[in-house]
């Protein structure tokens, strides 16, 4: 894994801040699909924010982001202090396997653009595994979520679009994430959701 350069730092920046309105929303789907209201919080790589919504609609009760590839975890910190949530969120730099987070420690899992940036990072499913406390959710993938409102969707989607291809985005089918996640062999409740993007739900 690669450090990100200045100018995809840039556009990740960018991109974090043009889907600030998306945020409740998601947050919204993400807290449906976990199911559970307390407990730690944690989302990982480049394209954090989300947390920051889960924060204020009470989804847990501790909060951390795992910051990759290298240098993103000054990024969010900086982000963090900016909007005013640095003090309520443990922020660490780590990697895509994790390294950084201690076994079954977590309760809520959110890892927002996996499936889509290879030249960035790879989805490490064992390291997602190895984190998630037992009754714990992984929200893996990407997407607006269910409860977003389609002009929301419009206010931002020509840019963001724009923004995603520049970092690197590719395009991902339901039937290739299938085949990664049956590679990892996992001993998990995973199930593929494509409404409101494309998502890999894993359950302990």
């Amino acid at each position: 894994m690669r450090p990100v350069t200045k100018e995809e730092m840039r556009l990740i920046q960018e991109i974090d801040r043009l889907w600030a309105p998306v945020y409740p929303y998601l947050a919204r789907h993400i807290s449906e699909v976990h199911g559970r209201k307390a407990g730690r919080v944690l989302e990982i790589g480049p394209f954090c924010g989300v947390i920051y919504s889960l924060m204020e609609q009470e989804r847990g009760s501790t909060f951390f982001m795992g910051g990759f590839p290298q240098g993103m975890g000054r990024f969010l910190y900086e982000e963090g202090r900016q909007t005013g949530f640095c003090d309520g969120i443990n922020i660490v730099e780590t990697d895509p396997s994790l390294t950084a987070i201690k076994d079954r420690s977590i309760d809520l899992l959110i890892f927002r653009g996996a499936l889509f940036f290879p030249s960035l990072f790879r989805v490490d499913y064992d390291g997602v595994w190895r984190v998630l406390n037992g009754g714990g959710t992984a929200m893996i993938g990407g997407g607006f979520g269910r409860y977003t409102p389609s002009d929301v969707i419009r206010a931002i989607g020509d840019r963001s679009k724009e923004l995603n291809l520049r970092i690197g985005k590719v395009d991902t089918t339901i039937e290739e994430v299938r085949r990664d996640v049956a590679a990892a062999n996992l001993k998990a409740n995973v199930d593929i959701i494509s409404k409101g993007g494309l998502w890999v739900i894993m359950k302990r």
